[in-house]
């Protein structure tokens, strides 16, 4: 609040913040709420008899949890799109608001020291990329040999280029280009104004102004199909993406745990006692609270890379599955 109050910001604007918060927290309540309603709608028919109703009537304990089942199923799949779509739209929003308005993680103009490997066999250097003129200053472009990619082909050292929104390609103004043979030669020459495209082994590059700033954004701020790209952009750069890994796949795995607190809150509550609605508000949030610190340390495990990625996100989910099912098993055979 010290923040706002400095930055004397209205309240309107507060409440815009704020609204931004509202899908990351329900990304997190969702599962809660939905290991809270199925205490409460298996509980209720315990408590008015109605599953000893169907139990006499023949219908099976699995017949009756269908339904339940399905709906967690529908809430689940829209849970994925959910966290790894529209959460990290309005994360996005969230952050600009920090950099427009409290001056937090900001984007600065000049982006210094870019890295891209941008083929398998392409590498290109940024020194220096400028938000505003679109412009980048000495740039370099290694291209190896494809065969075995230890041996240099080819190298452009472009001194400034600005992006062209016209033609989606970046205008050179100079750059030296060096061939290089077998027998431990080279050709040098020098280009005057010309395209990216004019370039003989290049022609075109991946890269243009919106995906360098992309870049620059957090993880939590990209949708599901540009986190996976930033994966594989750090991993064809040679970088650790471990903990990424980890971030990336939990987005998929989270969502199904409204699944596994369906079978637990079906499992806790459909044994014999009458419980109140205090006793479900307490499990739930011990249930909760075990679950997400759990999810919490097995990631720890996961950043260090001791653990694998996608194990690590699924962890948490495989191990309170099993406990659902071992007790399930267990109430239907007393």
């Amino acid at each position: 609040m010290d923040k706002f109050i400095d930055k004397k910001l209205s309240l309107p604007l507060l409440a815009l913040y704020y609204a931004y918060f509202i899908p990351d927290i329900l990304k997190l309540i969702t599962p809660v709420g939905i290991l809270l309603a199925s205490l409460f709608t298996i509980s209720r028919f315990v408590n008015y008899s109605e599953l000893t109703a169907m139990k006499s009537a023949g219908i099976s304990i699995y017949r009756y949890l269908l339904p339940i089942i399905t709906v967690g199923m529908i809430i689940t799949l829209f849970s994925v799109y959910f966290n790894g779509w529209i959460v990290p739209k309005t994360n996005h929003l969230k952050y600009n608001f920090d950099r427009n308005y409290l001056g937090r993680n900001s984007i600065p103009n000049s982006i210094q020291n870019i890295y891209i490997q941008d083929k398998k066999n392409r590498i290109i250097t940024i020194n220096t990329y400028d938000k505003i003129a679109l412009t980048c200053s000495n740039t370099s472009i290694q291209i190896f040999n494809p065969d075995t990619l230890f041996s240099l082909k080819a190298r452009y050292d472009i001194e400034r280029m600005k992006w062209d929104s016209t033609r989606n390609d970046w205008f050179i103004n100079k750059v030296y280009e060096r061939q290089f043979y077998y027998a431990e030669t080279e050709s040098l020459k020098t280009n005057f104004n010309l395209y990216i495209s004019d370039l003989k082994y290049v022609q075109k590059i991946s890269i243009d102004p919106s995906q360098i700033e992309k870049r620059q954004l957090r993880p939590e701020e990209l949708v599901l199909s540009d986190f996976r790209q930033f994966i594989d952009n750090l991993e064809e750069s040679g970088q650790d993406a471990a903990k990424e890994k980890v971030d990336y796949y939990s987005i998929i795995s989270f969502p199904f745990a409204n699944l596994v607190t369906i079978i637990f809150g079906v499992s806790i509550s459909s044994n014999r006692r009458k419980a109140g609605a205090a006793l479900h508000f307490g499990i739930s949030l011990i249930v909760s609270f075990f679950y997400l610190g759990f999810v919490k340390i097995s990631q720890v495990f996961g950043y260090n890379g001791d653990l694998n990625p996608i194990l690590t996100a699924w962890l948490a989910n495989i191990l309170f599955l099993a406990i659902s099912l071992a007790n399930f098993y267990r109430l239907n055979r007393i």
